[in-house]
């Protein structure tokens, strides 16, 4: 089976691994040669689908729920399993109860528990909400390990500049996100900070009640730490806006103040696609098929949607590896 992957962002790295799992001869044509122009690039890599229940229906839950196990199968040491911490300045403490009110999977805990979750929390915050199943990972490591172990199963990566005829293939599945030409796709415009700081610590992402988007700062390796992310309903792409800036380095700085120190080491903004119902398709059209409207749950559903895609075209009765589908 001879296929074309058209995108290579979270969602057409998991659909080619899937394939390959299956006996499928995979070529993945990029339609940029900068990985940055991803919107994959600027996630977060929460595996949190309680925790979007907030904002989300209940589908996010039903595919998201063994992301976890998925990525953590196919890159082994990549998934950090310490839940999510949400939590809320002392005026918004009362958001809590409706940020409860919509999600599950969660205990109430108060400072005390707070403090030994987060040490370097302590004391700062009287009440949370703990979502212990939750887990997060390195978006950029998992991307290239993706594309490392994808390029030793002889996957071709390709280019707008080297691209091979459409009619060579059997099938072609198109991941190109907010580039497709699916006019009822919508972008939502997400900016970003990676900020470092050896003055403070933390083990699992911290959601910040915010009154107007979903805030969250995530750890990663070397004292850096992710916050974002601005919703804005935009195609438009280019550098962060100021305001994006000072609402981001705001929110963390009320977290904890060595945030004031911190040093800015990057900023970004990535276009996410969404449907009109914030929910994913897979349309499948003669031997084409779609993958589009992850919106801002990429790395959290793309297994799910990389799964039913390849099921359309490969029954999953051909996997390379056994062991890997032994959670499902």
């Amino acid at each position: 089976m001879n296929v074309l992957v058209k995108g290579a962002g979270v969602a057409g790295l998991t659909v080619a691994y899937e394939l390959c799992l299956r006996g499928a001869e995979v070529t993945i044509l990029e339609p940029f040669r900068d990985e940055r122009s991803a919107a994959s690039w600027y996630a977060g890599g929460m595996l949190a689908p309680w925790c979007e229940r907030e904002s989300a229906e209940q589908p996010i839950i039903d595919l998201g729920s063994k992301a976890a196990d998925w990525w953590e199968a196919t890159l082994p040491g990549t998934v950090t399993r310490n839940g999510t911490l949400v939590i809320a300045s002392p005026r918004d403490v009362k958001e809590l109860d409706r940020f409860g009110g919509r999600t599950s999977g969660f205990v109430h805990i108060g400072e005390e528990a707070i403090s030994l979750l987060e040490p370097d929390l302590g004391g700062a915050f009287r009440k949370g909400l703990f979502f212990e199943g939750e887990a997060h990972l390195e978006p950029r490591r998992v991307l290239k390990d993706l594309r490392t172990m994808l390029t030793a199963w002889n996957t071709r990566f390709e280019t707008e500049m080297s691209a091979p005829e459409i009619s060579d293939f059997e099938w072609v599945l198109d991941c190109t996100g907010i580039a497709s030409s699916d006019t009822d796709l919508r972008g939502v415009r997400g900016e970003m900070l990676l900020l470092r700081s050896k003055d403070i610590s933390l083990s699992r992402p911290i959601r910040l009640i915010h009154p107007r988007f979903p805030l969250y700062i995530v750890p990663r390796p070397d004292n850096i730490f992710m916050v974002g992310a601005t919703m804005i309903e935009s195609h438009a792409s280019g550098p962060i806006k100021a305001r994006s800036v000072m609402e981001l380095l705001n929110a963390a700085y009320s977290v904890h103040a060595a945030f004031g120190e911190a040093e800015i080491i990057e900023t970004g903004a990535g276009i996410r696609p969404a449907y009109p119902d914030n929910l994913p398709r897979v349309v499948k059209t003669g031997n084409r098929i779609s993958i589009n409207g992850l919106y801002r749950h990429g790395f959290l559903l793309a297994p799910a949607m990389a799964r039913q895609a390849a099921d359309m075209i490969l029954p999953e009765r051909n996997v390379r590896h056994e062991t890997h589908r032994q959670w499902l």
